[in-house]
């Protein structure tokens, strides 16, 4: 799209329709701002339910940790034995109804630039085929849509399965196949224990770049302090964030617990590089292969903002608190420290309180 007029004006367009989102959606509600003229909340997902709708099957409830209330309704007692898609995509759908939040769906958003001509000062957020003139734009758009998936030799060439985390649909299909799973995060260990554990068992072999820190006893607040003070030093120095377990460690519960003493857990240091058939170690060791599960983490989907030239030279984009340094007009939530649930909720209301005061609300 050129210079022109945009399609729709509005005061605030929230990008992404996750926890981080909502909450955000929320308090520009709650300010009093109304639907369409004053806000928008572009999602490109076709269902209510953020990065969770896609979380897989087997993921019950009762084995998500950090689930927090979306502010002004809470989630209430659900059925833990539930899949944990379907449960919070309800919740989900149910919130933006009670709040009767503005939510376009599906808005695949291409773009966010700055507006031209008739547009100056604004910021033009484009999809395919609708654009929105903001004046403020708060982005909330997660990490679900850019899994990493890290480069080693020979990859190219593995004749067995491989996938990353964001395909994993359940343990269903691997029995009698050795499975090698990558990654040091919970997801890389829950999905390790499944797989291991299903009715007719799999072998596994969990390979990590650094020795795992397990987390003993509860995670206290000054434990939470800690760890996004340590992301938040990162965004302010306009480095990417890192993951939350580099910073927390993995809490051992009683299923880490169980797979620890069962043997599930004996982790070996990365491989070198990998063969038609498996995976080689430096010393030559090698293990033979079905299954290679890149449980190797997200990276922040921020592509779209790039016409607006926010990343540092480390490759993060500096933040002061949810705003972007480089411009005061955007804002990320669900991003570095508040990459967390509860945190996508704090952030959500720190970043309308600052937009209603720089565009006088």
């Amino acid at each position: 799209m050129g210079s022109g007029q945009a399609d729709h004006r509005t005061d605030v367009a929230v990008i992404g329709a996750g926890q981080a989102g909502l909450s955000a959606a929320y308090f520009l509600r709650r300010a009093g701002l109304a639907n369409g003229s004053g806000f928008v909340v572009l999602d490109h997902a076709k269902h209510a339910g953020g990065a969770w709708q896609y979380r897989w099957p087997s993921l019950r409830l009762d084995r998500v940790h950090g689930l927090h209330d979306l502010p002004g309704m809470a989630l209430g007692s659900p059925d833990g034995s539930r899949p944990a898609s379907e449960v919070v995509s309800e919740y989900f759908d149910a919130y933006e109804r009670a709040f009767d939040l503005p939510v376009l769906r599906p808005v695949d958003v291409l773009s966010v630039r700055e507006g031209e001509d008739v547009e100056a000062g604004r910021l033009v957020v484009e999809s395919a085929t609708e654009s929105w003139s903001a004046r403020a734009v708060i982005n909330a758009t997660g990490s679900w849509d850019r899994p990493f998936w890290p480069y080693y030799p020979g990859q190219e060439t593995f004749a067995g399965r491989q996938l990353h985390t964001a395909d994993y649909t359940g343990p269903a299909g691997y029995a009698g196949r050795h499975v090698v799973v990558v990654g040091g995060g919970t997801s890389a260990v829950q999905l390790l224990i499944e797989i291991a554990e299903q009715g007719a068992p799999a072998s596994t072999t969990w390979v990590t770049r650094r020795p795992p820190t397990f987390h003993e006893g509860p995670f206290t607040r000054e434990d939470g302090r800690a760890a996004v003070a340590r992301v938040e030093r990162a965004v302010r120095a306009g480095r990417p964030p890192a993951s939350v377990v580099s910073v927390t460690g993995l809490p051992l519960t009683e299923d880490l617990l169980r797979a620890r003493d069962a043997g599930l857990l004996d982790r070996r240091p990365m491989f070198e590089r990998i063969t038609s058939h498996g995976v080689v170690w430096a010393d030559g060791t090698e293990q033979r292969a079905d299954v290679i599960l890149w449980a190797t983490g997200f990276r922040a989907a921020v592509d779209h903002l790039a016409p607006l030239r926010l990343r540092e030279n480390g490759g993060g984009i500096r933040m002061d608190g949810t705003r972007a340094v480089a411009d005061p007009r955007v804002h990320l939530v669900g991003y570095g420290p508040s990459a967390s649930t509860i945190g996508a909720n704090r952030a959500g209301r720190a970043a309308v309180r600052e937009l209603r005061q720089l565009l006088n609300l």
